[in-house]
């Protein structure tokens, strides 16, 4: 078990990890930044702040451009086709997303962060790494399925649903959901967050997250078994395991 003391001390000691102050005003300029533009609600800037602290600190400088590069991708395919997703009953509150959501995509890639300063392990990056890219890939794949499909399939059984529909997935919106998942990947990968070698198994555990996503929903979240939050949460949670797999 570690002690309070020990983790103080992994926190503010230098390495993979950014300095606590630098830390602390890079949140205060995302967060500003993030409800300005309307990416996230009240709350959702409140959790926003907390994820960024943890992953810059946690993980430095490659960890907050991974952030970023999924922010700007949840905040432009969110906004594409907007008044079509409000006819399907599927638009993003024009306020952001919550701090349920916001928690639901990123607590996995902070807790990781944290971990790898912690513990010491490289592997919990690639873990981060991942689960970044799964939370991108998941929603570029909904958010442009939804925009542009114009038929979606149940991810279990293959039949033809509606778009919006729970486990539903398209061609253009996975394919659009592996670009992401390589994009922030790449993100991570020239910042120096994961070497080279990992760069395959970021996104393939991305990739496996984002079709757990959809059987989740297919299968757990149309019964009401689970909400679209913990479907989100537990993607990027497979997302990270199987990265991890993949390098050890």
């Amino acid at each position: 078990m570690y002690d309070l003391a020990r983790v103080a001390e992994a926190l503010s000691r230098p390495g993979l990890g950014g300095q606590p102050w630098i830390g602390a005003a890079v949140t205060a300029v995302f967060t500003v930044g993030a409800r300005w533009l309307r990416g996230v609600s009240s709350s959702g800037a409140i959790a926003g702040a907390v994820v960024c602290f943890l992953l810059y600190v946690g993980a430095g400088a490659g960890a907050f451009a991974a952030l970023v590069s999924v922010f700007l991708l949840t905040w432009i395919t969110t906004r594409l086709g907007y008044q079509r997703k409000q006819r399907l009953g599927t638009a993003q509150h024009r306020e952001g997303r919550t701090a349920a959501q916001v928690l639901a995509n990123l607590a996995v890639a902070a807790s990781c962060a944290g971990l790898s300063t912690i513990v010491g392990k490289a592997v919990f990056l690639l873990a981060a790494s991942a689960a970044l890219s799964e939370a991108a890939a998941d929603t570029v794949s909904s958010e442009l399925g939804q925009a542009r499909g114009e038929k979606a399939r149940l991810i279990t059984t293959w039949e033809e649903v509606a778009v919006g529909t729970d486990g539903g997935v398209s061609w253009a919106g996975t394919f659009a959901g592996i670009a992401a998942a390589t994009l922030v990947s790449l993100v991570c990968v020239l910042t120096g967050l994961v070497p080279l070698r990992w760069l395959g198994s970021s996104i393939a555990g991305a990739v496996a997250g984002m079709i757990a996503d959809s059987y989740l929903g297919a299968s757990l979240e149309r019964r009401g078994v689970l909400n679209n939050n913990w479907v989100n949460l537990l993607g990027t949670l497979v997302a990270a395991g199987v990265a991890s797999s993949l390098a050890l």
